[in-house]
């Protein structure tokens, strides 16, 4: 209940923002890579489906298939995580910070310099999917922590709470990520 009121807060802030600022949102969004949040969208969605295959099979005492799809499932999640790397560097390179380090610049994102409250939008932004990855961080030490129990054979068809509420904390980060990427990314399409 912890995580929907934290990301609710940030969903209400997000919804005031854009009513008050309509345009730097739809600009703002232009300087994301869409093609870059869809993929980390499939990623996710891939991971869930694993992360549910890793239930499934663990409710069938299947432990080597189990281990298999939570290993899936954390490739999957570090994936993702590189990927926000990689967008992250990019517009850190470009000047675009949160803050009052917010400084533009370059053929990508020299246009932001001149969008009123763009600092704003990349505010909520960093704040929305850094607090995401960190919740990705900890979906991947906790999914390790079942892997390595699964693989000493705690988990069986007859005990599994472990995997399954493992599974539901996978689950409700991949559906915060479900609302933030067209939120983020699509507002300009």
């Amino acid at each position: 209940m912890t995580e929907i009121l934290l990301f609710s807060g940030m969903f209400v802030a997000y919804a005031v923002f854009r009513i008050w600022y309509p345009e730097t949102f739809e600009a703002c969004a232009e300087a994301l890579n869409t093609w870059l949040g869809f993929g980390n969208t499939l990623v996710l969605l891939a991971s869930s489906w694993t992360m549910a295959m890793a239930i499934n099979s663990i409710q069938n005492g299947k432990q080597k298939k189990t281990t298999v799809y939570l290993l899936l499932t954390i490739f999957g999640a570090l994936f993702f995580l590189g990927v926000k790397y990689v967008e992250y560097t990019g517009k850190f390179h470009g000047g675009v910070f949160p803050g009052d380090n917010f400084a533009p610049h370059g053929e990508h994102y020299g246009f932001l310099a001149e969008v009123p409250h763009a600092v704003l939008f990349f505010g909520l932004y960093f704040m929305a999917t850094g607090i995401h990855a960190v919740h990705i961080i900890a979906g991947v030490i906790v999914l390790t922590w079942i892997t390595i129990r699964n693989m000493k054979g705690h988990f069986s068809a007859e005990w599994y709470t472990p995997v399954e509420l493992g599974g539901l904390y996978w689950h409700l980060v991949d559906i915060i990520w479900i609302f933030l990427f067209p939120l983020l990314y699509l507002i300009h399409s």
